[in-house]
């Protein structure tokens, strides 16, 4: 889970004084790109600096050779847990464009404020998208971890695995890029619409495959794949909340289990960058194998030693997904 917020703002505190605090702090805007333009001109390119995997893949694939994109969260480390350091602070504050997912990143606004850029384009890429709530019993003790709705109610972040909603990211990620870099405004539109058109193609598999499956309802690790499971018409069994690292209680893991015997399912899925025990021991107590359903927080090294990208991974989970659905 997220380190507390008041250490969070005492790192930002520090980090702030090195990195000359007397600047103007940009306002937080309320749609999905902010209204600050950049000067970029000649041959020079963008720097776009980015939060975890999917930003940084989005914003690859929209940039093209047009800009130098940075992913700021290495592979292999979960952003739930990560907070930036002093190094991670100089290279937002020389960003011409800041991208991130929201709510997931705790720490963006505030490092926003403290590395500030009045020239900085930031795109929230889920501004905009109709945010689900999180289950009942996934609410407590969460609120550190995930955005509050109106009424304190915990909002699901985890837009991107959802291959309809991942497309407004892209059209987000295009429009910030366009507005820092209107020369190439053209190529950014063209480069989005590739993408988007192997998301809709992805889409479409999801689609066909998930169609006739046996049953609908599948064990995973965490929530994170409550938008994909609705468009999909799929039901999602969380072992833990929204936030990989909650420690489910004994009455949950009891009624996972219970829920798996009564419904004989044969896999409880896992996730890569987070630790299987407890998935392996309800799989255990079910007499059920594991299976990777991936969250794409971040790639591991044998995802790029195997050449694995956003599409590459959500190929495999629908695979797994079959299979799983169809025991």
């Amino acid at each position: 889970m997220y380190k507390t917020w008041i250490k969070q703002s005492a790192v930002l505190t520090v980090l702030s004084a090195v990195l000359l605090s007397g600047c103007t702090s940009n306002s937080t805007s309320t749609t999905a790109v902010s209204t600050l333009n950049p000067e970029v001109t000649g041959t020079s390119k963008l720097k776009v600096v980015t939060t975890f995997y999917p930003m940084y893949e989005f914003t690859k694939q929209v940039a093209g050779d047009y800009a130098d994109v940075i992913g700021l969260i290495p592979a292999g480390a979960e952003p739930h847990d990560w907070e930036p350091s002093a190094k991670d602070m100089a290279q937002l504050k020389t960003a011409n464009v800041f991208v991130y997912n929201g709510i997931v990143e705790g720490w963006a606004k505030k490092a926003l404020e403290s590395a500030a850029n009045d020239k900085r384009v930031v795109v929230e890429a889920s501004k905009g998208i109709q945010l689900m709530e999180g289950l009942p019993e996934e609410e407590e003790g969460e609120a550190h971890d995930h955005g509050e709705a109106d009424g304190g109610k915990i909002l699901d972040p985890h837009v991107w695995l959802d291959p309809v909603l991942a497309q407004q990211e892209v059209i987000a990620i295009q429009a910030g890029l366009a507005q820092a870099d209107p020369a190439h405004k053209a190529d950014y539109q063209k480069n989005a619409d590739a993408f988007i058109a192997k998301l809709k193609k992805l889409d479409e598999s999801y689609k066909s495959e998930l169609k006739d499956v046996k049953r609908k309802e599948f064990v995973t690790q965490h929530a994170a794949f409550g938008y994909l499971a609705k468009d999909y018409g799929l039901k999602q069994i969380p072992i833990a909340g929204l936030s990989p690292e909650e420690e489910p209680s004994p009455e949950k893991m009891a009624n996972v289990v219970k829920f798996a015997k009564e419904n004989q399912v044969k896999t409880i899925f896992f996730e890569t960058l987070v630790d299987p025990k407890i998935a392996a021991t309800i799989a255990k107590e079910i007499g059920a194998k594991t299976d990777v359903l991936n969250p794409l927080e971040g790639l591991t090294d044998e995802d790029k030693k195997n050449n694995l990208d956003y599409i590459g991974i959500m190929e495999n989970n629908l695979k797994a997904l079959k299979k799983a659905l169809n025991e």
